[in-house]
């Protein structure tokens, strides 16, 4: 018995697939910003599909696990800043959260290995299944518990030649084409044959010449100007009663030299920290300021409707609304304005919160009571200008910013507050998450933080300004407008979900339907 326990220990650290998987799945963060190492992903999936190639369903169930759990341990570090700063917990207690959370998140890509699992007599078989797998439970990832699609696949390739699939298949398809191409490439090797990658290769190019085929966005001719303000305000000050005043005053001090020379000012979340209803003085100022320089100026205030007890992470808009607004008008509860669908679970609102809340200040930190706004509102209007907004994580939910979408849309805007995660990956993941959205829509991409990162980026040329980290200071960008909408903006993920079930029915079909017409043969006839 002794040496039966002993040999445990030892023998999982043997496990060479086990150890591969890991080192995989801790490896697909490089393929994410700020690194870009983007065909990390198709090596780390094809090392994954080969420590998975099993039958045995607890074999690729661990493996699949220790992959999912890699991937997401390195590759969302960046939360443990945040719970480790301003979670008020032990050291070992805040670790255990983060573990526990990517042992959830693993779960997910160890279910897609699971059900591949019951298809390695064919290569071809397994490969539809993992793609039929993965887009199931990356699904339901971005679904269940509110859902949290962070470092899916395709976000990979958005600085890639591949980005060009964007506009037509989304970050939606460029995932499970990533899964095909990995999965190919692992095939290609272990079965000493081309045939696999050519399949991949003939795949890729054809769905590159279907985009193509596509009509295209194109640039118009109409240009404008924009102030995104960056205030760096630190986060431990930014709730605190006394420092709402400092904050207010140098978003506007930041501003006011730039009033007579921009069409649009966009400030971010919460940038205004004071509840709306408490701010109406400074509000109608900054309203008239705007409309006396025939500009518009777009910010984010938490709304509390006092009537019906409802707290709204909201983005409003001041000044010019229409071409032939000439002074200002604010009014609270005005209809221009934009109220957080998707919230944040603990910074936003916390589930069982007469349990958590007392438990630790993790549970209880300011502004973790909001309400959520409708799933689809109307774009916001600002100097004639239709702006799709989207608020911090929301941006992550592309059916979300896809569903807000509309032909008159001819700005993405969203904002953020990321100084909760200090100098670590996540905000550049953030950023690279939001310009995927421009990708797929084809509009021009405003984002605007307290400390970074602040830009815009245009998805026709690829190009991107943007603020330095951590500094207060303004961009002043000229902004080319766009005409046109893409093939994904009209029919979203169902071309792709077709694409799914086909693949699926075509590999049950060609698994299953020879036993059931050879039982059906001894039966009957």
């Amino acid at each position: 018995m002794a040496t039966t326990k002993l040999n445990k220990p030892i023998s999982a650290f043997k496990d060479k697939q086990l150890w591969l998987a890991f080192f995989a799945g801790l490896s697909l963060t490089f393929s994410y910003a700020p690194f870009a190492l983007w065909p990390l992903v198709f090596i780390a999936i094809a090392i994954a599909c080969y420590a998975t190639d099993t039958p045995n369903l607890k074999q690729a169930a661990k493996y699949g696990f220790v992959f999912g759990f890699g991937w997401f341990a390195l590759g969302i570090s960046w939360v443990h800043v945040s719970i480790a700063q301003y979670g008020g917990l032990p050291l070992p207690i805040s670790l255990l959260l983060m573990a526990m959370l990517c042992a959830y998140l693993a779960l997910y890509p160890m279910l897609a290995f699971m059900l591949a699992s019951y298809f390695t007599d064919k290569p071809w078989q397994r490969i539809c299944m993992l793609i039929v797998g993965f887009a199931i439970f990356e699904w339901l990832r971005g679904t269940l518990l509110t859902g949290f699609p962070w470092l899916s696949f395709g976000y990979t390739l958005t600085d890639s030649p591949l980005n060009a699939l964007a506009p037509f298949i989304g970050e939606f398809g460029l995932s499970l084409l990533c899964v095909m191409v990995g999965c190919c490439l692992y095939y290609t090797w272990q079965c000493s044959s081309a045939k696999p990658l050519i399949a991949a290769s003939i795949t890729t190019f054809t769905l590159i010449g279907l985009a193509m085929s596509v009509s295209k966005p194109q640039h118009s001719e109409q240009h404008i100007k924009t102030l995104l303000v960056q205030g760096n305000i630190q986060q431990s000050l930014r709730w605190e009663p006394e420092h709402f005043w400092p904050t207010m005053s140098k978003y506007r001090d930041m501003t006011r030299p730039y009033w007579h020379d921009v069409d649009l000012v966009l400030w971010p979340e919460a940038a205004i920290p004071e509840i709306e209803d408490f701010a109406n003085p400074f509000l109608k100022e900054l309203d008239k300021a705007a409309a006396f320089n025939n500009t518009a100026l777009i910010t984010g205030i938490p709304d509390y409707q006092i009537n019906s007890k409802t707290v709204y992470n909201t983005l409003i808009v001041l000044g010019k609304k229409q071409p032939d607004d000439t002074q200002g008008h604010y009014q609270y509860l005005h209809t221009n304005r934009y109220q957080k669908h998707q919230l944040l679970p603990i910074g936003e609102f916390v589930p069982f919160e007469d349990i958590l809340r007392p438990l630790a200040p993790l549970f209880d930190l300011a502004m973790s009571s909001f309400s959520r706004g409708e799933r689809v509102q109307n774009n916001l209007i600002a100097n004639g200008l239709h702006i799709l907004p989207a608020i911090c994580f929301e941006i992550a939910f592309s059916e979300l910013v896809r569903d807000n979408f509309t032909e008159q849309s001819n700005i993405l805007f969203t904002v953020s507050n990321d100084a909760w995660f200090g100098d670590s990956h996540g905000p550049h993941q953030h950023m690279q998450i939001a310009r995927m959205r421009a990708l797929e829509l084809q509009r021009p991409l405003i984002r605007a933080t307290n400390n970074g990162i602040t830009g815009v980026y245009d998805p026709i040329t690829k190009q991107q300004y943007s603020i330095a980290q951590f500094k207060a200071d303004v961009l002043k960008a000229d902004i080319n407008l766009i005409t046109g909408n893409t093939f994904f903006s009209q029919f979203g993920h169902i071309p792709v979900w077709v694409i799914v079930c086909l693949s699926g029915f075509i590999t049950l079909g060609n698994r299953f339907l020879p036993k059931v017409l050879r039982r059906f043969e001894r039966s009957f006839l």
